[in-house]
């Protein structure tokens, strides 16, 4: 179980996140929806070391992790896909992969797992020696979710993934993050298209100015009429 307590962060002047709480149990596929400077991505990078709270608790399975830096919270088994990718441009597919792997000595078992990656996104195996700055959009999103995945998370935190791809693409990433979640895999879905979103997660979280507005199950929020006036029409 992953856990936010009253999670405030600023960036200068700016309170970005304001007594943030939320909870996500293993197995789940849990979305944060919320208008762009929301405070989705800076959630996010709480939780995964990027940005350090001034007050408030992240646990991981009642551990406080909010003081950890980044390679320390890998290694507990969080993986942090960002938004926009953040793939290695200028090193090749399976590179990145290996980085994806750096904080793990079990070779043999990395080993499996590239495997899996590539049962994951076969497209990733045929361009294994391409450099990955030369590969398509939604290839780059493979590459990074496979990258993210090397790391073998308990809790894969996922930032936009469907950003400026097509939508046939979009379906088939989707369609992998629900594979990647019935593995066992522990998802927190940061997503613009809050719609699918909704279709896709168990539980979600609706966020305004740092703050959680609404929550509940993700099927009844679809169906709610001020979420649906907020972030699911036009």
């Amino acid at each position: 179980m992953l856990e936010l307590e009253n999670v405030n962060v600023y960036y200068g002047a700016i309170h970005a996140l304001k007594n943030l709480s939320l909870k996500i149990e293993e197995g789940e596929i849990v979305t944060l929806i919320g208008a762009n400077g929301a405070g989705k991505s800076t959630t996010l990078k709480a939780i995964s070391g990027l940005v350090r709270p001034e007050s408030g608790k992240i646990k991981l399975y009642g551990k406080e992790i909010q003081s950890l830096n980044p390679p320390e919270i890998v290694k507990l088994g969080i993986s942090h896909v960002p938004e926009g990718r953040r793939i290695f441009a200028k090193m090749s597919v399976m590179e990145n992969l290996e980085m994806g792997a750096y904080t793990r000595t079990d070779k043999s078992e990395v080993k499996k797992d590239f495997e899996m990656v590539f049962s994951l996104f076969p497209r990733l195996l045929e361009r294994k020696e391409q450099l990955a700055g030369t590969l398509s959009g939604g290839e780059q999103q493979m590459l990074a979710i496979g990258r993210g995945l090397m790391a073998r998370p308990k809790f894969l935190l996922l930032d936009e993934p469907s950003m400026g791809l097509a939508p046939i693409i979009v379906k088939e990433i989707f369609s992998i993050i629900k594979d990647i979640n019935e593995t066992g895999t522990t998802i927190l879905l940061v997503e613009q298209n809050a719609n699918l979103a909704l279709k896709t997660a168990d539980r979600a979280y609706i966020i305004r100015n740092g703050e959680i507005e609404m929550e509940g199950h993700a099927k009844e929020l679809l169906n709610d009429d001020r979420v649906k006036k907020a972030y699911l029409e036009g």
